[in-house]
């Protein structure tokens, strides 16, 4: 069943095209990756799926809904994290979960101490003295303490320490098998690849791969590191899809280096092993690989209204 459904999004502030033909499908069960730099229009989509901003063109459907139009109805059919999290300052963290849950409906009381405990997040003390880390911790209790079908996190662990992070994936991870539809945005890449199912990549407010990790993955090289007595470095050389190969002389043998096509990784190994391979490694490209492939080459774009 789909949850999302976005096809062709245009949205424009005076001439500038935040959004421009923007494709986005989330499933029920799937936990879609949503990348890029800021300013890229990740942020501007979110906007527009929670009913915040009206889409200038294309189709954008949550639930079979029009988020514009059926935002009351659709807002207690999911939940949302930012990534910066205003508080009531005058509030505790537990008063304020209990506010942001109570908009969807009763909170198992049991799951609400859960997440607590796991998050490490005292909600007795005011809001105004949290840090940023724990005004996030109080985001994605009330979050997860949930009973919503969908989940958009934009940003989400901003501000949490890497044992937190791990803590956030978990639950990301049960939300999946729960059959829950996840949109997550996020700079961290490590935490994208550990827990998307799919990965859609965006720039300049347009869709410019989308898909699982293992169809990505397809789209770039893997590295090879083998070390080897001999062999007819030419030949590797000159292999259809490898590319940019070093040679460095070392005790055991020649330390080769090399990118290769997963198309010809096969034919690649068979001249390393005909020639007394010490050690061999192929590495897959990793989220970073891919992500690079389209923002690498160029400047990080300047903030406009993402």
């Amino acid at each position: 069943m789909t949850i999302i459904d976005i096809q062709g999004l245009v949205k424009k502030f005076g001439g500038f095209a935040a959004l421009d033909q923007l494709n986005l499908t989330v499933a029920a069960g799937e936990v879609r990756g949503f990348l890029g730099p800021n300013g890229a229009g990740k942020s501007t989509a979110i906007r527009v799926l929670l009913g915040l901003l009206r889409a200038d063109g294309g189709q954008v459907r949550v639930f079979d809904g029009d988020p514009w139009r059926d935002a009351v109805a659709l807002h207690r059919r999911l939940a949302y994290v930012p990534g910066d999290v205003t508080l009531w300052p005058n509030l505790t963290g537990g008063e304020c979960i209990d506010y942001l849950s109570r908009l969807r409906g009763d909170v198992d009381p049991a799951r609400r101490a859960e997440l607590l405990d796991r998050f490490e997040l005292d909600p007795t003390k005011k809001a105004r003295t949290y840090s940023k880390g724990n005004r996030q911790k109080v985001a994605l209790v009330a979050a997860l303490a949930s009973d919503a079908e969908l989940f958009i996190f934009d940003e989400p662990t901003s501000g949490l320490d890497p044992l937190m992070e791990t803590v956030f994936t978990s639950y990301v991870g049960d939300l999946r098998d729960q059959g829950k539809a996840v949109l997550l945005s996020s700079h961290i890449l490590s935490e994208v690849e550990k827990v998307c199912d799919t990965v859609t990549i965006i720039r300049a407010g347009t869709d410019v791969e989308s898909g699982t990790l293992a169809q990505l993955r397809h789209l770039t090289r893997s590295r090879v590191q083998a070390v080897v007595r001999a062999t007819d470095v030419d030949a590797i050389r000159t292999m259809p899809g490898v590319h940019d190969v070093t040679v460095q002389p070392t005790p055991a043998g020649l330390r080769l280096t090399f990118n290769v096509d997963d198309t010809a990784v096969g034919r690649v190994l068979k001249p390393l092993t005909e020639h007394d391979v010490q050690s061999l490694q192929v590495t897959p490209p990793s989220l970073e690989d891919l992500f690079l492939r389209h923002y690498g080459d160029v400047p990080e774009p300047v903030e406009q209204a993402s």
